[in-house]
């Protein structure tokens, strides 16, 4: 499930990474540059899993310590996308003792906080695992985070939604009523948006599915629809074309995205693997010199 996941590139990524660390570290590491000078003999230590999960921000954390030594070594063990059992190694390092402590906050943050996101969406995958409707998470991320919980949602088998305001017009309930209806804000963003980004537009009634269709949004959204009126407009929207794409969203939970799927609609959208995900407990432990 994690064969679509790709991280960013570390030019993007280490501005941020060596933010998170100058906030832990402040003036100093108070604790280990006390009792460790910097040519101190390196240590190996573990990683381990204290709770089942599936890992995720392996790659990542191993970018922490090398930013602090870049001959320390982080050697994963599984791949992203592993479910991974409690007390299971999941990957093993060697470095100076100052870098690896001084790292493993942020580093093991980090990781936690993704392997859990992608633990959670894992289940929501597994609901509609037989079904052709894909799951999709949303832009509702923690600021300073997108990039990589949204990574994360990939290493659970979800597919990214916009990953910003750039990437595609969507035409929400607050964009219609400002714009005097669905048919107007379309016509004000058609000529103003440059190829290929599709139109996508939130819909809650039936009436607003037709309005759409004959506005000729490229992807119609079914927001918060009872199931029996969102099959009626899978088949109307079916009737007038193949080509658009039905993103169902709105109270999306573990125990209802089955039955949302069965309707038919090409993707599931929710946010909360992200937004309801609690960590995945992991632990560091460094060996006795």
């Amino acid at each position: 499930m994690s064969g679509q996941a790709v991280l960013p590139p570390w030019v993007v990524l280490d501005a941020m990474l060596e933010d998170w660390l100058r906030e832990d570290i402040g003036r100093g590491d108070r604790t280990t540059q006390s009792i460790f000078g910097t040519d101190e003999a390196k240590v190996s230590g573990e990683w381990r899993v204290k709770e089942q999960g599936v890992i995720a921000g392996l790659a990542v954390a191993a970018r922490v310590f090398r930013l602090l030594d870049s001959e320390a070594s982080f050697v994963a063990e599984v791949p992203d996308g592993t479910m991974c059992d409690r007390a299971q190694v999941v990957a093993r390092l060697h470095g100076s003792p100052v870098a690896l402590l001084m790292g493993e906050r942020v580093a093991l943050n980090l990781a936690m906080r993704l392997s859990g996101i992608a633990t959670a969406t894992r289940r929501y995958v597994d609901q509609i695992a037989d079904l052709p409707t894909q799951l999709v998470d949303t832009r509702k991320t923690t600021p300073g985070l997108r990039l990589l919980e949204k990574y994360a949602t990939q290493v659970g088998g979800a597919m990214n939604h916009r990953m910003g305001l750039d990437d595609g017009v969507m035409i929400k309930d607050n964009h219609i009523a400002a714009a005097g209806g669905i048919g107007p804000a379309i016509a004000r963003v058609r000529g103003r948006v440059p190829y290929p980004l599709t139109i996508e537009v939130e819909t809650e009634t039936l009436a607003q599915v037709e309005e759409a269709l004959a506005a000729g949004a490229d992807i119609i959204m079914l927001d918060n629809m009872a199931i029996a009126q969102m099959q009626e407009a899978v088949q109307r929207i079916r009737q007038v074309s193949g080509r658009i794409k039905i993103e169902a969203s709105g109270n999306i939970t573990l125990e209802t995205i089955r039955a949302v799927a069965e309707t038919g609609v090409d993707y599931v959208s929710t946010s909360a693997p992200i937004t309801r995900s609690t960590w995945l407990d992991l632990s560091m432990k460094l060996k006795n010199a």
